[in-house]
């Protein structure tokens, strides 16, 4: 019997070692029921490992992990039973149809007979699948080979799902379509873990993780991880900057005074300055570059602004233990 006020998804000092390699550090965090969790991190930071210990996969070195209070340790084939798993690569049949991937996956969690043709006529009818259903998968587009392989994974109606980078190389039509998909899932209640390298998606999830060098450095709401001091720097501001040739315009902004950071947007410029620089000081500086500005206006930090300050924050405490570990070893000597 699942508690619904429990967590779907606990993890409590989650860490795995491979020899004297530490690929997951003390990872803690509750995911409730019905939420889209985006766990984020470069390349190599973790996630993956993250992943397959919670799927029952990989045993961790320390720490524990439940889903639907099943200790996925103890019990990982339980787990396994009632998760659903979806891969960025496309991993179905590719000389089987729609329809034939749909049936043979059912099978394989035990649908038979009137179950299973019901259970396919769901999916078919909730990703708009009808018109493909004899095709065979590797004549599918990007985006409908995604909606089969979602499908293929909610077959035995899992209540928590996992999705490792579900949009990566799709068009953003059919990126939108998926992730409207995926809102109508979390409203009836399943409960998806998502990993993406894309901001916008990032923004779209209830809570995210942001994991480095396998620890989690920040989790939490989107809207509280912009909010965070280390994202807005005492005595600092920032700006968005509409000028014609923004390129130009980055390279003469980024010799000015009191400038902390700054970046591109599309055609704009984002900025975070000191308060002693205003509207009129941005204008100043590329009208010495015979650049006119088209539009200063008071800016709000973005998910992309939260991971790259923690991490240039990170880099520096390290670099900083480092050398006064070095010092220290020095005078030692």
């Amino acid at each position: 019997m699942i508690d619904p006020a429990a967590p779907a998804i606990s993890a409590r000092g989650l860490t795995r070692r491979f020899g004297h390699f530490t690929a997951v550090d003390d990872v803690s965090f509750d995911i409730s029921r019905g939420a889209i969790f985006g766990f984020l991190g470069p390349n190599g930071s973790g996630k993956s490992t993250v992943i397959r210990m919670l799927c029952g996969l990989l045993r961790p070195s320390e720490g524990t992990a439940t889903l639907d209070s099943i200790d996925v340790t103890r019990d990982p084939e339980q787990v396994k039973r009632r998760i659903g798993y979806m891969s960025q690569k496309f991993s179905l049949y590719e000389d089987l149809t729609v329809d034939e991937n749909l049936f043979f996956f059912g099978r394989i969690y035990g649908l038979h007979g009137t179950a299973l043709r019901t259970r396919r006529d769901e999916l078919v009818e909730l990703v708009g699948l009808q018109p493909y259903t004899s095709r065979l998968a590797r004549n599918l587009s990007g985006g409908w080979k995604q909606r089969l392989s979602l499908v293929c994974s909610l077959v035995h109606n899992p209540g928590i799902i996992f999705l490792d980078e579900p949009t990566a190389g799709i068009d953003p039509v059919a990126r939108r379509d998926l992730w409207d998909l995926l809102f109508r899932l979390s409203s009836g209640g399943t409960t998806l873990f998502v990993t993406t390298h894309y901001m916008d998606e990032a923004e779209r999830c209830s809570d995210v993780a942001y994991i480095y060098q396998s620890r989690i450095m920040t989790l939490g709401r989107p809207e509280d991880l912009k909010a965070l001091p280390e994202v807005n720097p005492a005595g600092t501001h920032r700006l968005t900057v509409a000028v014609d040739d923004s390129r130009r315009a980055l390279e003469a902004l980024r010799r000015m005074d009191g400038l902390n950071d700054a970046t591109l947007f599309g055609q704009e410029i984002h900025l975070l300055v000191s308060n002693q620089i205003h509207e009129v000081d941005i204008a100043r500086t590329l009208a010495l570059h015979n650049m006119t500005v088209r539009e200063v206006r008071p800016a709000e930090p973005t998910l992309e602004d939260v991971f790259v300050m923690l991490t240039r924050n990170h880099t520096r405490l390290a670099l900083e233990q480092q050398a006064t570990s070095g010092v220290a070893v020095a005078l030692e000597r």
